[in-house]
């Protein structure tokens, strides 16, 4: 038997399984099935490792909970950036703290913005923003972590109150004009 075949048969076997499982694990059934599907996605992309173990089905929950974990956090970070400028749109729009984001993301260097779009807005995992953007993890991480602490003192500062009220009153995002 094919380690696609293997995994294919496994895919068949237990992905219900694994959904109900992580289900009950975030009490959100699509993010259960995205945090399985992300989990049977590792998988086959190092097949010959993933036959080699001897349980798959644990492994997979393992990766599954652990994608969901982070999609939590990562999504519980920008929910605190956005409470910062006030509700969060419930769909990206021209409201004064949609662009109020925006025009704090641009004002940080392309490294920094670059990856927190990718990994906060795109929902990127880490390693993939580092492939995307062609550096090293430990880069990506550094980006993230000091563009947060930018884009927080950019979403503090009393200035962004003034770029807020710029963008209400003549609806543009270029706040520097």
């Amino acid at each position: 038997m094919s380690d696609g075949d293997l995994i294919s048969e496994l895919y068949a076997a237990c992905y219900r399984r694994l959904v109900v499982q992580l289900y009950a694990v975030t009490g959100d059934l699509h993010e259960a099935q995205e945090a399985v599907q992300e989990a049977f996605t590792r998988a086959l992309g190092t097949p010959r490792r993933f036959a080699g173990l001897d349980n798959p089905e644990a492994w997979l929950r393992r990766v599954a909970v652990n994608v969901a974990r982070s999609r939590h956090r990562r999504r519980r970070v920008l929910d605190t950036l956005l409470r910062r400028i006030g509700p969060a749109p419930a769909v990206a729009d021209r409201s004064p703290e949609h662009l109020a984001l925006l025009a704090a993301l641009r004002e940080l260097p392309e490294g920094q913005r670059h990856a927190l779009a990718l990994h906060y807005l795109v929902d990127l995992p880490v390693d993939e923003v580092a492939a995307t953007l062609g550096v090293s993890t430990g880069t990506v991480k550094s980006r993230l972590s000091r563009g947060r602490q930018a884009l927080a003192g950019l979403l503090a500062d009393p200035d962004t109150d003034t770029a807020i009220a710029a963008t209400r009153s003549t609806g543009r995002t270029d706040v520097r004009s």
